[in-house]
């Protein structure tokens, strides 16, 4: 949802960085970034059916001497490395094994998306983590990061976060924080009148508290995404409504808003540096934001009431998502053409459904099934089922747009598109809406001969199965045509293609990537290091979940040795973990009171398939554009450098903040990154040179389709949120609007066709971004991509391993987070404005 994230809210996804103290704390504990939506499962995103990598290289140029980087032990080059490789393999307990399958991301905040599962019985399991753990994706690391780390990299000057969070303590620690807050304002009000009020008595004070409470605050409210147990998860849940509530007591207090409103009328005269000046304006704005320029009396009452309401409907709602476990069975006839991997991991049937297999809704089950199952009744049933699989939300969803329109009103907005947009890059609805509509209108001609070209497509399949042509392109059908055609037109097998991207590799080379970008160093701590650094002594205590990976990240040589932060990885799915791909921070990095710096951690939660007991993890090659995608949303985050938390990493304005991570993307498209992203997972060998040029040859397939998906996703966003009037979205049937919308802007069929009425599905129901922070924000994928195309185009694309540019990328722009414009961050180092042209070269059509 990149360091939307995610995709990108309260502890819940919600509102953008920019909240008065407590807000902007508790939103912290969300999903920085989520991949843009698949739930939706209309299209495949070209992040998920077409993309490629990059194989692990030699060690980065820039590494310190000696240091040999670790990772290149995991597919060593030379003789001595290869001895060195096979004598600890031999002589370590570890039995390597990895497994198949996955899907793309979708950002916010700080939290997003699921871990792994245990392996099936059948998988080996080693002592990676503790004495009954499964095997961990990134293992083969293990040997060789203890043999190879430099003493330099071994004593990281910040202990590592612990997790070790239970019913009570974690629903304990959220009380305790709402009352040590409260004091702290009590106080503050009690001690300086407003004509008294200054950025150090006043704002600075808040933000200090605002920075710790933020290390574990963002804790608290990450159990409810990704942990095992449904009591933590719960527990999780409900310190986050505690939390909420009092974030809403805290935003709305008029004593503390007028301390802050004469630190604001003064702050030209306070000598402040830019940082903290803009932490006055965005502290006093967003009480304005919280309704507090609405005279005392009924009509803020109201306003605070719908806050309280709005916030239990945005937990309520991620609630449902996470912990959705239904599915449908079917006979192996049903699913004839699924791949074998994807149905030896169905659960078998018992009583009434013997002979038959499970298909969730899950990604690793659902779109495997709509590329491949040549049952065409069984896709369209897998289709219109996903599209209800969370009903209980669509009440939910609709109470909550009525809400916040009625919200935006009190405050003296048309709209909440309008109230949102104020502070984001775009500004106005005006702008967004002519956006969309001029790239509707551009790419409609496309779509439209895209789908000729498909339906034609499936009449030659049908024909030659013996089967009757209907005519039509349904939404059911785009996947599996989509598919069809790559492989017969382009000779592109994604199953075969997957085969040069075990995940293990791939995160293997993408570090290295980073590495040698941007003078990066990351040092995998295993279970022994775990151990020494854990603040209790116990390294299970250092992860929520077995399967969780560590690195300790550092500046490399050249950029001075200095320590970074902590990354987490969590790359497949289990029961209750949140359902997307996504970056989490889990503790911000910042200033401390001292003047000493504070170090981020942070966390990729993704859901690709597990090994089974004869193949690793295998990444299709949109899989590894997500992870590509997500980790830049965790480097992003990793690579911040401001005063205040609440400024940090990906903490930028939603229409900005994919642009980081989606410019990254374009790496999984270029030859030699993907070279050093592959490795047959039998034979090490990297993909050819003739395969490589296939499979970018796709990148633009079916493109016009993909993009008017996306349109009708931020169309049916703005539509919502910006009516006539207040009645308009009160009468407004929204599962009929978002049917409505998206046969006319796709171009392909749905059951309106075959007699149904426009409330045939709600997909709405199962659209995350639009109540967990990307409300009339949903455009920011699209808007982001041009500063994203116009920044890899005019810095990268000639040498995407510059790094020299790398670094004047990171210190620049991921360095400044949300401390400054974003405008000014993208003009200090494109060295000019930014400009449209990349963006619409790229997707083909005229400027």
């Amino acid at each position: 949802m990149t360091g939307s994230h995610c995709t990108f809210p309260s502890l819940s996804f919600s509102q953008d960085s920019q909240l008065p103290s407590f807000s902007a704390l508790t939103t912290l504990a969300n999903p920085v970034t989520v991949a843009p939506s698949q739930d939706q499962t209309s299209f495949p995103s070209p992040s998920s059916s077409r993309q490629p990598g990059s194989k692990a290289g030699s060690p980065s140029t820039s590494s310190p001497t000696g240091r040999r980087f670790f990772l290149s032990y995991l597919y060593p080059s030379s003789p001595r490395g290869l001895l060195l490789f096979i004598f600890f393999l031999l002589t370590s307990t570890i039995t390597i094994l990895a497994g198949p399958r996955f899907f793309p991301r979708i950002h916010a905040s700080v939290f997003s998306l699921q871990a792994r599962l245990r392996p099936p019985s059948s998988t080996a399991t080693f002592s990676r983590f503790s004495a009954a753990v499964t095997y961990s994706t990134y293992v083969a690391l293990t040997p060789s990061a203890a043999m190879t780390v430099p003493d330099k990299y071994k004593n990281p000057p910040q202990e590592p976060p612990v997790f070790t969070g239970t019913k009570g303590s974690i629903i304990a620690d959220a009380r305790k924080y709402c009352d040590t807050y409260r004091a702290l304002l009590d106080k503050i009000v009690s001690e300086i009148p407003p004509e008294k009020a200054t950025f150090e008595s006043v704002t600075h004070p808040i933000a200090h508290d605002e920075n710790e409470a933020a290390l574990f605050v963002h804790i608290l409210g990450f159990y409810q995404y990704v942990s095992g147990s449904e009591e933590l998860r719960n527990a999780s849940t409900e310190a986050d409504k505690l939390m909420n509530e009092f974030g809403i007591e805290c935003n709305m207090r008029e004593d503390v808003f007028k301390l802050a409103e004469s630190v604001n009328k003064k702050v030209d005269s306070l000598g402040l540096d830019p940082e903290s000046a803009r932490l006055v304006d965005k502290e006093y704005n967003n009480y304005i934001k919280y309704g507090l320029s609405i005279p005392a009396g009924p009509k803020r009452d109201r306003f605070k009431e719908i806050k309280k309401r709005l916030s239990e409907i945005q937990i309520q709602f991620q609630k449902n998502l996470n912990e959705e476990n239904g599915g449908l069975w079917f006979t192996l006839e049903e699913l004839k053409g699924v791949p074998k991997d994807v149905l030896e991991g169905l659960q078998k049937g018992e009583g009434e459904n013997e002979g038959k297999i499970k298909l969730s809704f899950k990604y690793p089950d659902l779109f495997p099934t709509l590329k491949f199952a040549l049952n065409s009744d069984t896709r369209r049933k897998v289709f219109i089922e996903n599209e209800n699989k969370c009903n209980e939300n669509a009440p939910l969803f609709t109470e909550a747009i009525v809400l916040r329109d009625e919200a935006a009103r009190l405050l003296g907005f048309p709209n909440h598109a309008t109230f949102r947009l104020e502070d984001k890059m775009a500004k106005i609805p005006k702008t967004v809406n002519d956006f969309l509509g001029d790239l509707r209108r551009r790419l409609a001609p496309g779509g439209a001969k895209e789908v000729d070209h498909l339906l034609a497509l499936k009449k030659k399949d049908v024909e030659a199965r013996g089967l009757p042509f209907d005519g039509k392109y349904y939404l059911w059908d785009h996947r599996f045509y989509d598919r069809m055609m790559i492989e017969e037109e382009y000779s592109v097998d994604e199953n075969k293609i997957a085969e040069y991207f075990p995940l293990q590799k791939c995160i293997a080379a993408m570090l290295q990537i980073f590495e040698k970008l941007m003078g990066l160093a990351f040092v995998e701590l295993t279970p022994e290091e775990r151990a020494r650094l854990s603040p209790t002594g116990k390294a299970e205590d250092i992860s929520w979940h077995e399967d969780v990976i560590i690195f300790s990240v550092w500046d490399d040589e050249s950029e001075g040795n200095a320590f970074v932060g902590y990354l987490y990885l969590d790359l497949h799915p289990r029961p209750g973990k949140y359902g997307h791909a996504a970056n989490f921070n889990l503790q911000p990095g910042y200033i401390k009171r001292d003047g000493t710096k504070r170090y981020p951690a942070t966390s990729l939660v993704c859901n690709f398939s597990k090994p089974t007991a004869t193949k690793p993890s295998l990444l299709k090659h949109g899989e590894v554009v997500t992870l590509f995608h997500e980790l830049g949303h965790g480097i992003h985050d990793l690579t911040g450098r401001t005063k205040f938390s609440r400024f940090h990493g990906t903490n930028t304005v939603r229409d900005f903040v994919e642009a980081p991570s989606q410019m990254l993307e374009n790496w999984c498209w270029t030859p030699g990154p993907l070279k050093e992203l592959s490795a047959h997972y039998e034979t090490g060998e990297s993909i050819p040179d003739d395969l490589i040029t296939k499979l970018i040859s796709t990148k633009h397939v079916n493109d016009a389709l993909f993009n008017l998906r996306q349109l009708h996703f931020g169309i049916f966003d703005m539509t919502v949120h910006s009516p006539e009037n207040h009645e308009a979205i009160e009468k407004m049937n929204l599962s009929a609007e978002y049917n409505k919308l998206r046969a006319e802007i796709s171009g392909l069929k749905g059951p309106e066709d075959e007699g149904n009425t426009n409330t045939w599905g709600n997909g709405q129901a199962t659209f995350g971004h639009l109540v967990g922070g990307y409300d009339a924000g949903y455009y920011g994928y699209m808007y982001s991509l041009v500063y994203s195309t116009d920044m890899f185009f005019t810095a990268f694309k000639s040498n995407p391993m510059d790094g020299s540019v790398g670094r004047t990328y990171r210190h620049k722009v991921l360095e400044k987070g949300g401390s400054r414009e974003e405008m000014d961050s993208l003009k200090d180092f494109l060295g000019r404005e930014p400009n449209a042209e990349a963006f619409y070269k790229e997707l083909g059509i005229a400027e």
